[in-house]
């Protein structure tokens, strides 16, 4: 097995490019041969499962390669799309590239409802923000618009009155980096979407998979996967470490991963989104077209099944988190700091939310603890005591019931208390 460099055999000097060769093709044009395509829920129609975005590029990558990226995904089969995120100069450049390609008809075109820019804009924003982008990209509807679940319930009206008139075919919300599911599942159960948008890596699965998901089957509401390789750097030009990429650094891919027709970790990340039955499509990001064939091919061939996906989940989380500058070592904590039992450690791991929708999600790795608060890095914790516990300069006391397992819990900030409850 290979990874991501070695698949594309790169042994050329900085600044040079691999062209795309009949070799690389049949490489990636593997098993099945051509992308696979799911069914939107709400009307039957079918789409490629790897979709893409420029967002996080626009402004800070070479043009020119990045219209290659888009030659290379329509060719060869890509149609989704998307230039919801960034600003509105990542809008333009979505729009600059199809046009000049020739392939904006070809394309299924998803955006935002509303400009970039301030928060507080009226009902009228979006009808006049969907008439801006018919004319931008010489289209005569959109494909799919989405808009924050969090926003103005106005807005969601007038994307309605949209799809009504034929501006837009399909209409849904969607929410990146720190998530505000309960604004989302609110909208989801009550509103008739046909779409929403979320997070979701096989480092990222808890509560997209625990709950968002499932509530996408069940409304029949299609699902677009942002991030699939984890939030590297969210719409900046510099990685924020976070990548699964980075995560996994230069181990090998384990040869079990040919049973699905993974070939590069790039396919084993894209291969676990996809393999969720609420999952319609994965949007990635790159800016080498070789990279996007190499996208492409984890839409291709066989998907893991469910006991696959719990082996590939268990393998990314024996692996540290990427945000720590060095594996958690015990004994190496602050004064006064304690080995624990694994037992011990294993009461607390889970995900918690506080009172002010703050998510505090704890995962053991060896004989420590690690933490990630919000979109906060991930922090190694060291317990105090068999309840208390050490983010930083910040405390957790755990509350246990009568069977020993951790129900809730006290974050303490300096003075500042918030109490959390168990959550998974």
């Amino acid at each position: 097995m290979v990874n991501r460099r070695e698949f594309f055999g790169i042994a050329l000097g900085a600044g040079a490019t691999l062209s795309l060769t009949p070799e690389l093709l049949r490489a990636v044009r593997q098993a099945g041969g051509t992308l696979l395509q799911r069914a939107i829920p709400s009307s039957g129609e079918m789409l490629p499962v790897v979709g893409l975005s420029f967002s996080n590029h626009a402004g800070c990558a070479d043009p020119a390669a990045l219209k290659e990226v888009l030659k290379t995904f329509a060719d060869n089969g890509g149609t989704v799309y998307d230039a919801q995120h960034g600003n509105a100069a990542a809008e333009q450049l979505h729009a600059a590239f199809a046009n000049e390609l020739g392939i904006r008809n070809r394309l299924f075109w998803s955006t935002r409802g509303t400009p970039p820019g301030p928060a507080q804009l009226g009902p009228d924003s979006v009808k006049t923000h969907v008439e801006t982008l018919l004319a931008r990209l010489k289209v005569p509807r959109l494909d799919l618009v989405m808009l924050p679940p969090q926003g103005d319930p106005m807005h969601l009206a007038a994307l309605k009155a949209e799809k009504a008139a034929g501006r837009v075919r399909y209409i849904g919300v969607q929410v990146i980096g720190d998530p505000v599911y309960p604004q989302l599942e609110s909208v989801m159960r009550s509103e008739p979407i046909d779409f929403i948008g979320v997070d979701y890596d096989v480092g990222n699965r808890a509560r997209v998979e625990d709950t968002i998901l499932p509530l996408a089957l069940e409304r029949k509401i299609g699902v677009m996967a942002f991030f699939p390789f984890g939030n590297a750097g969210g719409v900046s030009c510099t990685p924020s470490g976070t990548s699964l990429f980075t995560r996994v650094a230069n181990r090998p891919l384990p040869e079990w991963a040919a049973e699905f027709d993974a070939r590069t970790w790039a396919q084993f990340f894209i291969k676990y989104v996809i393999s969720h039955p609420a999952v319609t499509v994965a949007r990635v990001g790159t800016t080498k077209a070789t990279h996007m064939l190499d996208n492409i091919g984890g839409g291709i061939g066989r998907l893991p099944d469910e006991a696959t996906r719990r082996r590939m989940a268990e393998l990314i989380d024996s692996f540290p988190p990427a945000t720590l500058a060095a594996p958690p070592q015990a004994g190496h904590g602050p004064p006064g700091s304690l080995v624990l039992p694994a037992a011990v450690l294993d009461r607390y791991v889970g995900e918690y939310r506080t009172s002010g929708g703050v998510i505090l999600n704890f995962r053991r790795y060896g004989t420590m603890l690690v933490a990630k608060v919000g979109s906060n890095p991930d922090t190694v914790v060291y317990g105090r005591s068999e309840t208390r516990f050490q983010l930083g300069p910040n405390f957790v006391e755990f509350q246990l019931d009568s069977t020993g397992r951790a129900t809730g819990l006290i974050y303490e900030q300096g003075s500042q208390k918030a109490q959390a409850s168990r959550i998974r």
